[in-house]
Parts: C-alpha cells; sequence; structure tokens
C-alpha cells in the first residue's frame, strides 16, 4: 500500500468517524478497523490523536484558506478602496468553500459537522491549532464584516456573527437531509451551489436587521403576552 493511500486512508476513516460520534467517543482502533491499517501505521504518520485531529482539518482548510485569501484580494482589488458590501464579503466565503473541489459529494456536510463539534466539544487543543494556521483569513473576514455593519455596535455584532455561523453550520452540515426532504416533500432538487446561494441573502439580512429588541434591565422579569 503506497504512503499517500495509507494517509488517505486514515484520513478519511477519521473524519467520517469524527463526524458521526465525536472526538472523544472514537477511538484511534476504530479508525484504524474502518481504514483497514494497523496503529503503527497511525503512530508512523501522525503520531498522536491530536496530530490526526489537526489533520482532519489542515487537509480542507489549507486549500480553502488560500482560495479564500485570493478572493478577498480581488474582491478588495474590485472595490478600488471602499469597503466591500456586506453581500460581496459573505458571497466571497461562500463561493470559496462551494468551489472547493470535494472528495465525495458529503464533502462539506462533513466537515461542518466537523467545525461545529470543534468549538462544541472539549478540544482546545484544536482550537488552539485554528487560531494558530488559520488566524489570518479569519481575522480578515471579521475586519470586513464589521466594515460593511459600521451601524452595529461590537457587542451586537458579536451575537449576529454567532447567529449567522449557527445558521450556516446547520444547514450545510445538514445539506444532505435537506435536500431529500425538499425532493420528498415538493419534488423539488437543489445542489449545495443552490443553498448557498439561498442562504447569503437570508444572512446578510440579519446581519443588517434594525435592531427593535428592548432589552429589559438585569434582574426584571418579562411579562410574556
Amino acid at each position: 500500500m503506497a504512503q499517500s493511500d495509507t494517509v488517505d486512508r486514515i484520513l478519511d476513516a477519521a473524519e467520517e468517524l469524527f463526524a458521526d460520534r465525536g472526538f472523544s467517543e472514537t477511538s484511534l482502533r476504530m479508525i484504524t478497523s474502518k481504514a483497514k491499517v494497523n496503529l503503527a501505521a497511525v503512530n508512523y504518520h501522525f503520531g498522536s490523536k491530536n496530530a490526526l485531529i489537526h489533520a482532519v482539518f489542515a487537509r480542507f482548510l489549507t486549500p480553502f484558506s488560500a482560495t479564500l485569501e485570493k478572493a478577498f484580494d480581488e474582491l478588495e482589488d474590485r472595490c478600488d478602496g471602499k469597503p466591500p458590501t456586506l453581500n460581496q464579503t459573505l458571497w466571497a466565503l461562500t463561493e470559496s468553500a462551494v468551489r472547493m473541489p470535494q472528495r465525495n459529494e458529503k464533502g462539506i456536510s462533513i466537515f461542518m459537522r466537523l467545525l461545529g463539534l470543534a468549538y462544541t466539544q472539549s478540544q482546545g487543543h484544536l482550537r488552539k491549532f485554528l487560531e494558530q494556521e488559520y488566524g489570518d483569513p479569519f481575522s480578515r473576514f471579521m475586519r470586513l464584516l464589521k466594515e460593511a455593519t459600521p451601524q452595529l455596535s461590537a457587542v451586537d455584532r458579536y451575537w449576529r456573527i454567532q447567529f449567522m455561523l449557527g445558521a450556516t453550520a446547520f444547514t450545510m452540515s445538514s445539506s444532505d437531509a435537506l435536500r431529500d426532504i425538499l425532493e420528498n416533500k415538493l419534488g423539488v432538487e437543489t445542489t449545495v451551489q443552490e443553498i448557498a446561494a439561498r442562504l447569503v441573502p437570508f444572512l446578510a439580512a440579519g446581519m443588517q436587521a434594525e435592531d427593535t429588541m428592548l432589552i429589559p434591565p438585569a434582574g426584571s422579569k418579562v411579562s410574556v403576552a
């Protein structure tokens, strides 16, 4: 078995098992069984389970980050010194993701599940790895969002970004199931690209929506009509 084939088998198995079971619940023995390799192969190529988790993310994020940086460069060049609009910024991010070469048709949905797990499970080593390796494109995205929403306070922008990321993670990680439901209920077939095309204006509208919520003082009771 060639080295590249061995590595791909391990990464493919780890990616699928981590997405289905979570990081802590997936053992190296499960991965080696699914990949049809021995434990020595995992230790040789990756050294540890944490390093294997990092490699699973890097396989998608390294080329994605390069594609995204190029998309942001092209976008800012087109805007000729003016801040890109929110829609333009979100389209640059979304198009970079959906245009990434996929190893299989479930690639994006699996990765989005993994990304969600990175922030909901206790994986401090992974969050540190992501910040160190991919902090620059993420910081650039945050800067563009801030420039496109000067009317928002820092707190409002923070929460709206979290809501936006949550909606994106749910939609893209569940895209296979959502496509099946749409076809079964309405007889309409759709693609990941079409889902993204519907998602972006929704996210942009949410980020820019007028804030009409009245926040009660801390400790006060809120009556529900």
